[in-house]
């Protein structure tokens, strides 16, 4: 049991890592013209996510994936419509 509770947390940290680097790699004005959290305030928000995946265990996993989730199906879909090519 152990070794799948190991193996969920690793995908929520590369996928929660790879968040972070979508964030960082994104202009700041995007955000705010998304009409969502600063890019700062992202960039805080998955690192705590982050930090919460890897030493609160299955409770800090939950706290991580919420936010990864909501990064991905949210904020990164309206930054991504501003960016893209016409």
């Amino acid at each position: 049991m152990y070794s799948v509770i190991a193996i969920i947390q690793i995908i929520l940290l590369v996928a929660t890592l790879v968040a972070l680097v979508d964030v960082v790699i994104r202009k700041a004005p995007l955000f705010e013209a998304a009409g969502k959290l600063t890019k700062n305030g992202w960039v805080l928000l998955l690192v705590v996510a982050l930090g919460a995946e890897y030493f609160l265990g299955t409770l800090g996993m939950f706290v991580g994936a919420i936010a990864m989730l909501v990064y991905f199906l949210d904020v990164r879909p309206a930054v991504s419509a501003l960016t893209r090519r016409r």
